[in-house]
């Protein structure tokens, strides 16, 4: 992910590759966790995070990993498996944040409107579309142990989401008014496939609202710019404390 490049999701993987010389206890009992049980993921993800506020978006609060590799080591370890996906829904990252930012700045775009949430990750931007009055908001991710946590950040906060671990991205677009897209540039195939969704829900009508800071694969030239943040992030997880971020509409 993010191959050539020092920073953003790929220097999540890279710093666990080079950390983990060791596989996962194989006895037994070392696997704890499965991550369909609800209430084992939400315990997980109660003990393995802090209840924090992103900056740029103070007025939400989610569950968070104050670092990258204990997280991805102790999901491993109590999944009994190696190469488990990093915990990405486990941070608020700097696309996540300027769109959620957006969406509290500006509710008219979600008001009273169905939107769709890609990648969802901690439910970040979910979260921000339904304080800003969404009807309804769908929160899609693959990765199922996400699912439980924007679920549990959504009840931190008050509202109610709908999730799916659907590959939304292999069919076509579900019907929505707003289709919301935040860091998901990350990695070459994954944009490919992320660029021609969103160009199909905006044949079909729908508003796609984009956050990123111009990640490896970010399609430069495709999208008008809405606005831009300084999103104050971690070094552990960027190259930089402050990361410029902008929204794009499609």
């Amino acid at each position: 992910m993010e191959r050539g490049l020092p920073h953003g999701r790929a220097r999540v993987r890279q710093a666990h590759e080079e950390e983990m010389s060791l596989p996962p206890d194989a006895g037994p009992n070392a696997a704890h966790l499965d991550p369909h049980d609800d209430t084992a993921a939400q315990r997980f993800i109660a003990a393995n995070t802090r209840v924090l506020a992103p900056p740029l978006v103070p007025e939400i609060r989610l569950h968070l990993a104050e670092e990258s590799l204990p997280i991805w080591q102790k999901t491993e370890e109590e999944l009994g498996e190696m190469n488990v996906p990093p915990p990405y829904w486990a941070f608020a990252w700097a696309g996540g944040q300027a769109l959620a930012r957006y969406l509290l700045d500006n509710p008219a775009f979600v008001a009273g409107k169905s939107v769709v949430d890609l990648g969802s990750g901690s439910g970040l931007t979910a979260i921000a579309a339904r304080l800003a009055g969404a009807a309804s908001v769908l929160a899609a991710d693959i990765d199922t142990l996400a699912l439980a946590a924007a679920r549990a950040n959504a009840r931190l906060n008050g509202v109610a989401i709908d999730t799916t671990a659907s590959d939304l991205l292999a069919s076509p677009p579900r019907a929505a008014h707003v289709v919301l897209v935040g860091d998901l540039f990350y990695e070459r195939e994954l944009a490919d496939r992320v660029t021609a969704y969103i160009a199909k829900a905006a044949a079909s009508g729908a508003l796609v609202l984009i956050g990123d800071p111009k990640r490896s694969y970010f399609p430069a030239g495709r999208f008008t710019l809405a606005a831009e943040y300084q999103v104050s992030v971690t070094r552990e997880l960027e190259d930089a404390e402050i990361k410029r971020t902008s929204v794009w509409r499609a």
